[in-house]
């Protein structure tokens, strides 16, 4: 089985806008709303391909409520450790003459909620395949993939490894079978220019 794990999913709620005019109401031309977080956007495409996966990670409230039932309404299986307080985040993508984002920050993760998730990950199997992909939470240690990958060691697992900064270079120590650095990310991971 495939699973793949998203610490912080989102609900991102893009506005298209012929124009964006600081301290005035401005009206939206038109809304869309999109579920995901790397590793949910991951499953979606493993489900586009035909690929069974289990998302896994961590969602709060309403809108993680919103999250859940979007992301199993396409078919794809999610076992989810559902917080005690918070909200899932919701980052507004505005679309005018230029892009701007919000991202919000999402909902702290306590230790007793990470775990539950690490006991999940316990149960994988040999010849089962995991993907962290996506920034790691403020609340959550930096070590957190290398953590995971730790505890995985002397399994036949598959291990894929996107991400960046400080927990790309601490889970890189611990030999994933592959790792999916974007130029940004090799260079900051190496110390210097590549192109």
């Amino acid at each position: 089985m495939i699973y793949t794990v998203t610490f912080n999913p989102a609900l991102d709620y893009v506005v298209r806008m012929d124009s964006l005019i600081p301290g005035e109401v401005n009206r939206t031309a038109q809304e869309e709303i999109f579920f995901g977080g790397k590793g949910i956007n991951v499953s979606t495409v493993l489900n586009e391909l035909g690929e069974e996966s289990v998302a896994l990670g961590f969602i709060a409230g309403f809108t993680g409520d919103a999250i859940n039932d979007a992301v199993s309404s396409l078919g794809i299986k999610t076992s989810f450790v559902r917080l005690e307080s918070g909200f899932s985040r919701v980052n507004i993508k505005i679309r005018s003459q230029g892009e701007t984002d919000l991202n919000a920050d999402g909902p702290i993760i306590p230790d007793s909620a990470l775990s539950l998730l690490l006991k999940q990950l316990a149960e994988l199997r040999d010849g089962d395949t995991i993907i962290l992909s996506g920034s790691v939470p403020s609340s959550v240690p930096k070590s957190i993939y290398k953590n995971i990958l730790e505890l995985l060691r002397g399994k036949e697992i598959y291990s894929v490894l996107d991400a960046s900064g400080e927990a790309l270079s601490l889970a890189i120590c611990e030999s994933p079978s592959l790792i999916k650095p974007n130029l940004s990310e090799l260079e900051e991971l190496s110390g210097r220019k590549l192109c």
